[in-house]
């Protein structure tokens, strides 16, 4: 029996733990391959395309740290696109007087357009509220609809190839994956791990397979609820066909959701057997974007995410903890712990460190990230204990707003 306890530290790393960082070690390799990244499309190069089909939508609540890159290097997109509409939502700071200064103006029918956001109604959060009420503003001639975050900051080309991107590949939602700025090193630590778990776990391959053929769906016995857990989108590029936006319910269907970028990637994944389509692509050449500044509102800002993007399942949440800490943490902390187990251990390392390696490249991500990777991964599962802790509790806080972090499933 004492023989026995003393394996079982050994199966479980060369049964379990090894086989199981192997194949994210492939999976990555696949999903950097199928993710592609766009390059710029020559203008002269969109045949029938036209970027005025396009009204850029964009929330902002006391952004004016940002607001003003954001909107010119949207004013400067070439071509044109019809419209840029900007939604004030109720700012105690200067984001109103910048886009003013910009030329944004509250006429309606102005192709830059300046809207205060009404008051936020009771189980509405509010980006979802003010994105609602920017979609309903958005002009009727207008095909697509580009939600996109005040905090970016986009290249001259960057909607006229993600329109191009979505019309030949007929996506119903395309997400730009930007390039992560990051200054702090709480930021360099954190934010590029976000990377690592989307390459390391996402099923493109799967969700791929199906589009190319939604009858694979029926077949081989996919339900909405399993097709929804391979959607993902980044909220900081939707664009959406303005039809499938509609069907999907727009965001008064996730009106109450903390995570709606993922929700959305969730719905549309969910409705591959009914033929639409969820195309994600690397954008670090078209867009650029500055997610938190310093470790305070990074620590705010994932910690109003990471549970709520569980929705109803705790048994998810807590799952996704000890994979973690498992696979990606684990590894280290067996180093120094004895010959027996010293050759797995360092097998495990070298996969993930070359996992972080291949991202680091891919994405231009901080080399630190790669140095301190114990420490990014410890720093992350505390703010997920920190999400977990406010959702059951007090509620997270975003924008000096209180939610409670109960969150729906998005998938219905």
């Amino acid at each position: 029996m004492q023989g026995l306890i003393h394996l079982l530290p050994q199966l479980f790393i060369w049964g379990l733990l090894l086989p199981l960082l192997t194949l994210c070690f492939a999976h990555c390799l696949i999903n950097i391959r199928l993710l592609r990244r766009l390059k710029p499309t020559p203008s002269g190069e969109m045949g029938e395309i036209r970027i005025q089909d396009v009204s850029v939508l964009v929330p902002a609540r006391n952004e004016e740290r940002r607001i003003r890159d954001c909107l010119a290097s949207l004013i400067a997109q070439e071509p044109p696109v019809r419209e840029i509409i900007l939604l004030d939502d109720r700012s105690t700071d200067q984001t109103a007087t910048i886009a003013r200064e910009l030329g944004f103006r509250e006429e309606r029918g102005s192709r830059l357009r300046l809207l205060r956001g009404e008051k936020l109604p009771e189980e509405w959060v509010g980006k979802n509220w003010a994105c609602h009420q920017l979609s309903q503003a958005a002009s009727l001639e207008s095909r697509y609809l580009l939600f996109t975050d005040a905090d970016t900051i986009h290249g001259p080309s960057c909607v006229r190839t993600a329109l191009a991107r979505a019309v030949s590949t007929r996506a119903d939602l395309l997400s730009l994956w930007p390039d992560q700025i990051t200054g702090s090193w709480s930021e360099k630590l954190v934010i590029p791990l976000g990377y690592l778990l989307f390459m390391a776990f996402h099923p493109f391959p799967i969700l791929s397979w199906l589009q190319a053929n939604p009858n694979r769906v029926a077949r081989w016995g996919f339900s909405r609820k399993r097709l929804a857990f391979m959607g993902a989108a980044n909220g900081q590029f939707l664009l959406f066909r303005r039809d499938s936006y509609l069907q999907l319910g727009g965001h008064e269907a996730l009106r109450d959701h903390l995570v709606e970028d993922i929700a959305f990637g969730r719905r549309v994944a969910a409705r591959t057997g009914e033929g639409m389509r969820l195309v994600n692509a690397d954008g670090i050449d078209l867009l650029r974007c500055r997610m938190y500044s310093g470790f305070s509102e990074l620590w705010e800002g994932f910690s109003k995410n990471l549970r709520p993007v569980f929705e109803e399942s705790h048994i998810g949440f807590a799952l996704f903890g000890v994979v973690i800490f498992s696979l990606f943490l684990l590894p280290f902390l067996l180093l120094p712990l004895g010959e027996s187990l010293l050759s797995a251990a360092w097998i495990a390392v070298i996969l993930i460190m070359g996992m972080r390696f291949m991202i680091t490249m891919r994405f231009q991500t901080s080399w630190l990230g790669i140095i301190a990777h114990p420490f990014a991964v410890i720093l992350a599962l505390l703010i997920a204990l920190n999400s977990w802790r406010l959702c059951q509790t007090t509620g997270v806080s975003w924008k000096g707003r209180n939610y409670s972090g109960k969150t729906r499933s998005s998938f219905n």
